[in-house]
């Protein structure tokens, strides 16, 4: 009589289940990480933004007006105006009245929502924008 010897191991169906099962948790991580990334990059701008808003008003507050072009100078933002965290895709959008009685500084974010529409700034249609305007 002859004896069987049971192999232990996986069936092909029960691989390729567990194979899609890691695929979907892959895809779902990197949409996550994605956002979150979008997230971080956003609020760096919403920063650089109010750094400049900041540099502008102490302007201000020592000259009785606001610099031409939106500029403060090194006295007041020693880094200069900030980059951008995604140069290539990505711009911040500075606009200025040229009478150096009001600013209006925006940048365009990536998540959409997350912008604000109270900073008094007129924008074309397209973008979530976000936007800081002169406090004087």
């Amino acid at each position: 009589m002859k004896k069987y010897i049971e192999k232990a191991g996986f069936t092909l169906f029960e691989l390729l289940i567990v194979i899609s099962i890691i695929g979907l948790l892959v895809a779902a991580a990197s949409v996550a990480y994605s956002g979150v990334q979008q997230r971080g990059r956003d609020a760096r701008r919403k920063e650089d933004i109010q750094a400049v808003q900041k540099a502008l008003e102490m302007y201000y507050a020592k000259n009785v007006g606001y610099p031409e072009g939106c500029i403060p100078g090194d006295e007041f933002l020693p880094g200069g105006l900030p980059d951008d965290p995604k140069p290539e895709t990505y711009d911040y959008s500075y606009v200025c009245d040229a009478d150096t009685d009001t600013y209006c500084i925006c940048a365009i974010l990536e998540q959409a929502g997350t912008g604000n529409s109270n900073a008094g700034c007129v924008y074309a249609s397209g973008g979530d924008y976000y936007c800081v305007a002169n406090q004087q």
